[in-house]
Parts: structure tokens; sequence; C-alpha cells
């Protein structure tokens, strides 16, 4: 049985834990994303096993999954690239390049630019059926014609957009308190 951290509604822990693939009740949890890019610009994205609950056989991001009591957002992050496509990487130190909510929780995203080898990845034969290295316009195909987890193609979009950036300017840096008067 795997536990999860409960989350209050300003995503602090609360000191609770409930039983993954129960409803949070009066709290949420914490989901992590990592999606790795190539140095072409090509997403590194994942096909379901076709016995995974919540989208059998659709293609999804690089890898993912929730938070499991104590860890940070970052151990998560760790653990799910390690456990799902057999990479190791540290995320001590770093941040997520944009945090945003769905109804039970929150989810960190990592974006991160890496140089992969489809060869060198040991997939989990439990979560993991194939990899593939795709650029924008065919993950939005594969949404449109059903064959990937339903995110909105903004979003999409705006993950190739950001992925070398933290924020949601396409200059920097945000000007100072002193440059605005």
């Amino acid at each position: 049985m795997e536990y999860l951290d409960l989350y209050d509604i300003n995503r602090m822990r609360t000191g609770k834990t409930f039983v993954r693939g129960e409803k949070p009740k009066n709290g949420y949890y914490l989901v992590v994303q990592v999606i790795l890019f190539n140095t072409q610009g090509q997403m590194l994205i994942q096909q379901r096993q076709s016995d995974k609950v919540g989208w059998p056989d659709k293609w999804d991001v690089s890898a993912g999954g929730s938070a499991q009591a104590g860890e940070t957002s970052q151990q998560a992050a760790s653990r799910e690239l390690r456990e799902e496509l057999g990479l190791e990487m540290d995320f001590s130190g770093i941040r997520p390049n944009v945090s945003s909510t769905f109804p039970e929780g929150f989810t960190d995203v990592y974006l991160v630019e890496k140089e992969v080898p489809l060869s060198q990845l040991t997939l989990q034969p439990e979560e993991v059926q194939g990899v593939k290295w795709a650029d924008r316009e065919e993950i939005l195909q594969l949404i449109e014609t059903d064959q990937f987890v339903p995110y909105y193609p903004g979003w999409i979009s705006y993950l190739f957009e950001s992925r070398k950036s933290y924020g949601s300017y396409r200059r920097g840096p945000f000007p100072s308190a002193e440059q605005n008067t």
C-alpha cells in the first residue's frame, strides 16, 4: 500500500496521509511531471500500458506520478524519472518550471533539456510500453485523434515555448521596482 501526504489549500503538509487510489478528504496531494526535450526541440513521450487505470494505451509526457508520503517535489521527480525510464537525475536545488492545480491537488512540472538515446532507457514494464521523441505538431495531432492524454493543446504549446526558461515572459529579466518608478 502506498501513502501520500495530505496538503492544505496553501500547499502546506497537514501531517496526515491517505492511501493512494483513494480520494483525499479535506485536502490535496502532490503530483510531479518531468518533461524531457532534446536539443532539436522534441519532447520525449511515453505510451502508457494497456492495463493502466486512467488513459490506457495513451501517449503522455515523459514521466510523472504522485509524490509519496515524506517526499519533496524534487525527490518525487527523481524517483519517477528513475522508475519509469531508468534515468538518474538529481533535482535537489531545482525549482519546478511550472506549478499548477487540479481539483484534487497540485502539479509541479520540471522541463529538462537532455539528449537521451532511446536505446539507453529502461522502461518500467508495469507503466510504460513505449517511448519516442515527438515535435509539437505530432503531439497536437495525437491529442486531436484521442491517442494522447487529453491535455489542453495550449498547455502542450506552452511547455514547448517555455522549455528553456522559468515564467511566462519571452524576454527577461523582469524589471525591478526602481525601474518602474
